[in-house]
């Protein structure tokens, strides 16, 4: 099969890619806010011509998954991300979470993938754990008056707001010298238009306030961490520092000037780091 849909226990369908030979071992995908399993296409190509079975899906409100008005938070995100698992009954993975993703992968993990034995190893690339949101137990996060902005800029028009996050901070593209694609915002923008309003909307409040510290304490797989230092959406200190803390067995690659988005514009040497790891 290379594509298709799972329905999940509450109806919502979710879409997703399977590529590759199925005696292969799996590399699960899961991508960040507001975006699709589309984000994935380059390493995705990458690790199938490296002989991994790969596969990707659509979080729920996102890309081709049904535009759902409920659950759009963190434990159905990891509920739907493991109905896909067990659709295509997967063992030995290798997850690889982006952003909003890592955190997907980091719940994923703790309560069904490790408890399954389903999982070998563990990717966060740029990711929300532990928690983005300054508290009193997390004096370094990001204020909430951000993330009530961008709640405001998405209702009051998300394509224009999508437009300035590809264009701006995720990519780095507003640095100095940045070498800017209109073909990556381009895509960035179209991938967040496919998805649902309300549940990116409502996704801001996963991302941002979902504690995820316990999450990170009970993953014992290998996990890599993997970071730029100048992630201008989620700042590393807050981020990738404090999971390798948590984590019991991590791996941590800082990479300097790199932004949010590096997966993309940076993919010729994300993907060959994140293969070492997953080939060790």
């Amino acid at each position: 099969m290379s594509s298709g849909y799972v329905k999940t226990k509450d109806g919502i369908d979710i879409f997703f890619k399977d590529w590759g030979p199925r005696g292969a071992q799996p590399i699960v995908f899961h991508h960040g806010w507001p975006l699709s399993a589309d984000d994935w296409d380059t390493q995705m190509l990458f690790f199938l011509a490296n002989g991994y079975r790969v596969v990707a899906h659509d979080r729920r409100g996102h890309g081709r998954s049904t535009q759902a008005s409920t659950g759009n938070d963190m434990d159905h995100y990891a509920a739907d991300a493991s109905a896909v698992v067990e659709h295509l009954d997967l063992r030995n993975a290798v997850h690889i979470g982006h952003s909003t993703g890592g955190g997907e992968v980091a719940r994923y993990v703790a309560r069904y993938g490790q408890p399954q034995g389903r999982v070998a190893k563990a990717v966060l690339v740029s990711s929300v754990p532990p928690i983005m949101l300054k508290t009193a137990q997390n004096p370094g996060g990001t204020p909430m008056s951000v993330f009530d902005g961008y709640r405001s800029a998405l209702a009051a028009g998300r394509a224009q707001f999508y437009e300035d996050v590809a264009a701006g901070p995720f990519y780095g593209f507003n640095r100095p010298g940045a070498k800017v694609s209109q073909a990556v915002i381009n895509n960035w923008w179209r991938q967040g238009m496919m998805g649902g309003a309300i549940a990116h909307y409502e996704g801001i409040k996963a991302f941002s306030e979902a504690d995820q510290t316990a999450d990170l304490k009970a993953i014992s797989v290998p996990t890599l961490v993997l970071q730029g230092d100048d992630d201008q959406v989620v700042p590393y200190q807050d981020a990738s520092l404090l999971q390798a803390k948590l984590l019991q067995n991590p791996t941590l690659k800082i990479y300097k000037g790199y932004p949010h988005g590096m997966l993309t514009i940076h993919a010729d040497v994300i993907n060959p780091d994140i293969l070492r790891f997953v080939k060790s």
